[in-house]
């Protein structure tokens, strides 16, 4: 069973591999590099600006994570949504997104968004199961993208 809690400093090597080995695995990897400053202050991207940053735990390994933060008052993005490729298809991701969205709740917001590559398959899959709908579609640096959201509570 998935542990899910609150990012630590000590996670922060483990959660830099978790960020690019999904990528690369899918061909979204963009390399490192100004798109990834939030990775480099996760406090300060995320905690200090009214969201979370999420780590899934499985004995002992972390092998999922996901993020939200403040867009507005009202809504909120996810971001950084993560399974190692050694443990996708086990329900992780829907685990992490769920409390994400509980997450969300709790501090008050009422929508969120996401964006994902086109070539994220699985996630867009997941994302439309659990009540994202498709807003547009546009570039990120030089990937083509889709942008989700849904309204909450």
């Amino acid at each position: 069973m998935l542990s899910i809690r609150p990012y630590q400093p000590a996670d922060e090597a483990t959660v830099w591999e978790l960020h690019v080995l999904p990528m690369q695995q899918v061909g979204a990897y963009l390399g490192d590099g100004p798109w990834d400053d939030d990775l480099r202050d996760i406090q300060g991207a995320y905690f200090d600006n009214g969201g979370v940053f999420l780590v899934g735990d499985l004995e002992g390994r972390t092998v999922a994570m996901g993020a939200l933060r403040r867009v507005d008052a009202e809504c909120a993005e996810i971001k950084r949504m993560r399974t190692h490729p050694d443990f996708q298809g086990r329900g992780f991701g829907k685990d992490i997104l769920r409390a994400l969205e509980a997450e969300a709740i709790r501090l008050g917001y009422t929508a969120l968004i996401l964006e994902t590559s086109v070539v994220q398959h699985a996630a867009q899959h997941m994302y439309r199961q659990h009540g994202f709908i498709e807003t547009h579609r546009g570039k990120v640096e030089h990937m083509d993208c889709i942008w989700f959201k849904k309204h909450i509570q």
